[in-house]
């Protein structure tokens, strides 16, 4: 019998780039996921097998990335694959693309089946340290936002710090939104420094948006738990704004957000590294959610319906 593990994907819904510098975010994970299954192989040495479906040159541009994560994950779990090889399958229903959790997802799930592989009975919060060691090949120095959700499911508050705060957030019902793909692969690496080195250069107009982003973080937590859909998309806008303060955004986001407005989304802001990847559009019902789908696809984007606050 294969073993097999499962990873979340993810949006973050509030300051994506502003929890790297301490300031609270609430992530989601989505209703998509990734599987990693692992079976012996005859060599002594590990093969990974990508099936997922992926944007164009995703997977190609992620190559030296993944291959660095997963010497990382087996190195965290004090694995040796030459005195046991074996063959790893990337699958699931999650579209490998950036701003959507897909190298977390892929961390945990392999964490998970390389865990039950060789028999180690692994907390969720061990396996969420393991992933975290594997988003080091991806992002540098990720957040830890990532993992997380794609570890526990549900919706989060996260704040980065020693240790990090991990909390969830209750919400009534998971609610429908459409991610629309720019087409475009994130640097995150790049984006993170390039907020870093702008920062630096403009400490006084940074901190000014930095404040606000923390006090919009606290007061959609507010509106999640009280599902108030209208202030929830208010509060993403205004995220969305302080995000095109910090330049991460790009053009193909900033289009498909206002085409998300324009054709009804309660709000609509960039998910993820930015630059490229992602946008998220809180679309409740089904019915929205195609409407706001559908005008996404016309304009010539791929989306992906789903739900935040899925859980496993």
């Amino acid at each position: 019998m294969k073993a097999e593990g499962v990873g979340f994907g993810k949006v973050i819904l509030f300051n994506e780039h502003f929890v790297v510098y301490g300031i609270p975010a609430i992530v989601s994970a989505i209703g998509k996921h990734t599987t990693a299954k692992i079976e012996p192989y005859v060599n002594p040495e590990v093969k990974l097998e990508d099936n997922r479906g992926a944007t164009p040159k995703y997977k190609v541009d992620k190559l030296d990335q993944q291959k660095e994560s997963l010497n990382l994950i087996l190195k965290a779990m004090k694995l040796d694959p030459i005195k046991k090889g074996m063959k790893i399958v990337l699958g699931g229903d999650l579209y490998a693309a950036s701003g959507i959790g897909a190298s977390a997802a892929s961390c945990v799930a392999i964490a998970r089946a390389l865990a039950q592989h060789h028999d180690l009975t692994l907390t969720d919060e061990q396996i969420n340290a393991i992933a975290f060691e594997g988003e080091k090949g991806y992002h540098g120095t990720p957040s830890g936002i990532d993992n997380t959700a794609a570890t526990y499911g549900g919706l989060i508050w996260f704040e980065k710090g020693n240790p990090d705060v991990i909390e969830r957030i209750p919400i009534r019902n998971p609610i429908e939104i459409v991610m629309g793909n720019t087409g475009k692969v994130t640097n995150t690496v790049a984006a993170v420094a390039g907020v870093k080195e702008r920062k630096e250069k403009h400490p006084a107009r940074y901190a000014e948006v930095f404040d606000r982003a923390e006090n919009v973080a606290y007061l959609a937590k507010r509106a999640l738990m009280e599902h108030n859909l209208d202030d929830i998309g208010k509060f993403m806008n205004e995220d969305h704004k302080l995000l095109q303060q910090i330049e991460v955004s790009s053009r193909e986001l900033d289009f498909l957000v206002d085409v998300a407005r324009d054709n009804g989304a309660i709000g609509a802001k960039l998910t993820g590294g930015g630059l490229g990847g992602n946008m998220i559009a809180l679309t409740p019902g089904k019915a929205l959610q195609e409407q706001v789908a559908t005008a996404i696809e016309k304009e010539g984007f791929q989306v992906l319906k789903t739900v935040i606050g899925a859980v496993r």
